[in-house]
């Protein structure tokens, strides 16, 4: 008799046991569910932060740019590296295609005020973290701002500024001017590679690494006699030479 009641005694003990386990568990849950809200309402306290909100007061833009303008044009011309007219030409033409929709959220950053950022990050190689306090731009706005404003600027122009001759007559007018020019016989164009440093791509091994010490994509590019890009390749590895990767393009089908 004492045996079976002893069991039920260790039966029960078991199911009290999983109960105040089964308690415990869905109070750490409560606990960890209530830390993780203040945790995200703690980390958003401001839509936006409200330095970045007066931006119209004490941004480059709103400011400095305005001064530039009216003022001194060369300094202008130094600071995104084109002229005022350059700029309000080159702001016509790609400015529709970077305008957003404005929203009842937030107004949408200025095309002008998109393409000027961009201007200045290509003239100057600034970090988009050190350009955000003077232009009170976010960093990571800036990052998707310069990408979109850069592929306008490409479809734009590439079919007007970067034309490729096509034909032996066109080529041997580059290499007329060249000889007319600077003395230069037989002369297609003057042909360069620049690294241009990046970070190594996953799984790439030292395919990207190259002999200066850095990891970098190659930009090749082709000018005329008077300076003029007439062909452009940027699918080089930083750890392939200039002969290599001329001997890989399409450029070298190309020329007769």
């Amino acid at each position: 008799m004492e045996e079976p009641a002893r069991l039920r005694r260790e039966y029960q003990l078991a199911v009290l046991q999983h109960q105040h386990d089964l308690i415990n568990l869905t109070l750490y849950q409560v606990r960890a569910s209530r830390r993780r809200r203040t945790r995200g309402e703690r980390g958003r306290r401001n839509w936006v932060r409200p330095w970045i909100g007066r931006r119209r007061q004490f941004g480059m833009y709103d400011q400095l740019m305005v001064d530039l303008r009216n003022e001194d044009h060369a300094s202008f011309t130094n600071f995104l590296r084109i002229s005022p007219a350059m700029f309000d030409e080159l702001l016509a033409r790609v400015g529709p295609s970077i305008t957003k929709q404005y929203t009842f959220y937030r107004d949408p950053l200025e095309p002008g005020m998109k393409l000027a950022l961009t201007l200045r990050h290509l003239a100057s190689g600034n970090k988009y973290a050190s350009m955000k306090f003077g232009w009170r731009v976010p960093h990571n706005t800036q990052s998707l701002v310069v990408r979109d404003v850069c592929q306008a600027i490409v479809d734009e122009y590439v079919d007007e500024v970067l034309v490729c001759p096509s034909t032996p007559e066109s080529w041997r007018a580059v290499a007329d001017k060249f000889f007319q020019r600077w003395n230069f016989p037989n002369t297609c164009g003057a042909l360069d590679g620049k690294h241009v440093a990046c970070r190594c791509p996953p799984k790439s091994g030292s395919l990207y690494f190259n002999y200066k010490g850095f990891y970098s994509i190659v930009l090749m590019a082709l000018v005329d006699a008077d300076y003029k890009f007439i062909w452009a390749d940027i699918s080089g590895t930083g750890s392939a030479s200039d002969a290599q990767i001329y001997n890989s393009c399409e450029l070298k089908e190309c020329v007769p």
